[in-house]
């Protein structure tokens, strides 16, 4: 006889047989070892008391009425919470087709009666033994995910809060820009969320493209950094020249995170933040700049953020422009008022921008007057 199972392997044993005596005695001999036993006569019971409360192991007969054990076996292999409990065949059928369809159909091991209780105790020791180890194993890679992911992610916040204070400490240059940052980053989620939902741009816009707009739409004006305080900060109305530099903010900004990109070839967040600050100024008819693209030329996370951030320079008081309310700066954005048009924006996005420009009003309210 083999020693009593180590406490360390004492698990739920469920024993399927429709013949008493093959019950009793199978039941009577585990328990002697140790082990809990829940014996049941047919294998629709089996099924159910699997699902009620899933066992370490399964010994399982073949040959029963109503439902044999091959099926007992297809259904608990298709059930999420059962599909890894290990099944033992026990059967009288010791012909090698039977125990090649018992594999098959999930089994991980076959014993032939009449059988030598020695063999089954072994056996039932052996893949309780793998299950748990195996139930370790998946255990300890989950653990190991969340570690690596949570630590991504801590890696890339921090990243990204420095990128955003370096932005922030661009945006301090500009005494009209509180809140402007914050603003554009809910404006083109609005969008993109909306979008996706009409699946206006199936295949492009998903989750990870709605996180990362999100995120990289805050790049759109860091070129702004290398603009003289002279042009930048000037109260009124730019000169033709004077302009002429205002403009370069696109460029310079794309030039800055073309050299990041160049270092972080893989990195979505710089590569749509290059985007974005270089295009974000192009317009639909092709009259923008700095590289005058027309239509779908321009990158679709750029005229989603034309949209968010016309919509905001619209709502906020500029020196050459007093700020606008949001029933006049709808009608500006949808319909034109000789300074802009309709012309200059996706059509598909202005009408999303429609849909959800309540969502700007609210988003405006939310976030006016304070600083980013």
């Amino acid at each position: 006889m083999s020693p009593q199972a180590p406490k360390a392997l004492l698990s739920d044993v469920l024993i399927v047989d429709d013949t008493p005596a093959n019950l009793q005695l199978l039941s009577g001999m585990l328990r002697e070892r140790g082990y809990k036993v829940r014996p049941v006569p047919s294998g629709k019971l089996a099924l159910q008391a699997a699902r009620l409360s899933p066992p370490g192991l399964i010994l399982l007969d073949i040959n029963m009425q109503e439902m044999d054990g091959y099926e007992v076996c297809r259904q608990l292999k298709a059930d999420p919470a059962l599909g890894d409990v290990p099944v033992i065949f026990i059967s009288a059928n010791n012909d090698m087709l039977d125990k090649v369809k018992a594999f098959a159909v999930g089994g991980v091991d076959y014993v032939t009666k009449p059988f030598q209780f020695e063999e089954v105790e072994a056996r039932v020791h052996t893949h309780l033994k793998i299950h748990r180890l195996q139930m370790e194993v998946a255990a300890f890679n989950s653990s190991l995910k969340a570690q690596v992911a949570e630590q991504v992610t801590a890696i890339t916040d921090a990243q990204l809060t420095t990128i955003l204070a370096l932005v922030k400490l661009s945006e301090c240059r500009d005494e009209d820009t509180g809140g402007h940052i914050s603003r554009v980053q809910r404006y083109c989620k609005a969008l993109a969320e909306h979008l996706a939902k009409e699946g206006a741009f199936d295949g492009v816009i998903d989750d990870a493209f709605i996180e990362t707009i999100y995120r990289a739409s805050a790049l759109h004006d860091i070129g702004k950094v290398g603009i003289p305080d002279s042009v930048l900060l000037k109260p009124g109305k730019h000169t033709p020249e004077e302009w002429e530099v205002m403009k370069t903010h696109s460029a310079l900004a794309s030039a800055a995170l073309e050299s990041v990109l160049k270092v972080f070839p893989k990195n979505e967040f710089i590569r749509m933040g290059r985007d974005i600050a270089r295009s974000h100024h192009e317009r639909w008819d092709g009259s923008g700049y700095p590289d005058g693209l027309v239509g779908t030329a321009i990158p679709l996370c750029a005229r989603i953020l034309a949209v968010a951030d016309q919509y905001d320079a619209l709502r906020n008081k500029r020196p050459y422009k007093p700020a606008f309310d949001q029933a006049k700066t709808y009608s500006i954005l949808t319909e034109g008022d000789g300074r802009s048009s309709p012309d200059h924006l996706d059509p598909q996005v202005l009408a999303a921008f429609k849909s959800v420009a309540p969502t700007f009003e609210a988003i405006y309210d939310e976030f006016e007057g304070t600083t980013d």
